[in-house]
């Protein structure tokens, strides 16, 4: 369970974020999750539904050192890690570091750009580092990316390939508001004055310190038993070409943690599987030939969570 400050600080990034994005309070719950798990964030929806406000807000409210990357089809991998510039003073190469180097990266419609750059985030997203001409250099703590990407069938867009996607902890979408919230958001200020405005509620000690308090949830056996039905029943199914990798076992059970902190609790239930199971899951399961449409998320879990008995 988190001390009474740090609690108050993670219910304050909520509602304050929740008035910026209205109407996404179980989005925006899972985005937090996903951040104190350490993963990586895929936001995938129409552009104009607020994928960059949230990171926007996100930033300021978690006091993060933040860099927006505008992902382009002529945009090269150096772009992203830095390169190296000759100093005549040094008689030397000098290494600039790339927007990279920040605590939260936004890689904005990351899906522009063409394979070879998109691949420029692989090892920085999983090993936190980057390797650029021999040497190799750490990104700094805590580490972070959000990344949007348009719809597949959008013009100017390249697949990420299951190599990348498998680094994002967590997909979610945000659709489109109901009618209450987009009418507050046609009567209120504008959105992006309101984030630039915001003021931090935790630092980047105190937010190091509730990833490590989610990591220390506890998980017990029969919830162990609990994922890994879940994921043997996504690789005996016909519904998809392949099932879940040990990687997305691995992210279920540390998003289910870091669930569980947001309630409060120092364990995890079969609750919290179920509740992040559509995030973690919907953008690893490619649908077999059997499947005539693609699922979305809650379909996708829906059918998990029916088939698998909770132990």
């Amino acid at each position: 369970m988190l001390a009474p400050q740090p609690r108050q600080a993670i219910v304050q990034v909520l509602e304050e974020a929740g008035r910026i994005i209205l109407g996404k309070e179980h989005q925006l719950r899972l985005a937090v999750a996903c951040l104190l798990a350490r993963g990586h964030l895929l936001i995938e929806d129409l552009p104009g539904v607020g994928k960059t406000t949230l990171a926007h807000t996100l930033a300021r409210l978690l006091g993060l050192d933040f860099q927006r990357i505008q992902f382009t089809s002529d945009m090269l991998p150096a772009d992203i890690i830095g390169v190296s510039v000759f100093d005549r003073a040094t008689s030397g190469f000098e290494f600039h570091p790339g927007p990279i180097f920040a605590q939260m990266i936004l890689a904005d419609e990351v899906n522009r750009a063409t394979p070879k750059t998109q691949s420029a985030l692989l090892e920085a997203m999983e090993e936190r580092q980057i390797t650029a001409e021999g040497s190799t250099r750490l990104l700094p703590e805590p580490f972070f990316v959000i990344a949007t990407q348009n719809p597949s069938h959008h013009i100017g867009t390249f697949p990420l390939p299951e190599s990348q996607l498998d680094r994002f902890l967590m997909r979610i979408e945000l659709g489109y508001p109901d009618r209450a919230a987009e009418r507050a958001l046609l009567a209120g200020a504008d959105r992006r004055e309101m984030a630039a405005a915001l003021q931090p509620c935790l630092s980047g000690a105190e937010l190091l310190a509730m990833q490590h308090a989610a990591r220390a949830i506890h998980v017990a056996a029969p919830l162990i038993d609990y994922v890994q039905a879940l994921v043997l029943h996504t690789r005996s199914s016909p519904l998809w070409q392949a099932g879940l990798s040990p990687r997305a076992a691995l992210a279920l059970v540390a998003a289910a943690r870091a669930w569980a902190l947001l309630d409060n609790r120092d364990h995890v239930l079969p609750e919290d599987v179920q509740a992040v199971l559509p995030g973690v899951a919907i953008h690893r399961l490619r649908p077999s030939g059997e499947t005539s449409a693609r699922m979305n998320a809650t379909e996708v879990a829906a059918r998990l969570i029916e088939a698998v008995a909770v132990p």
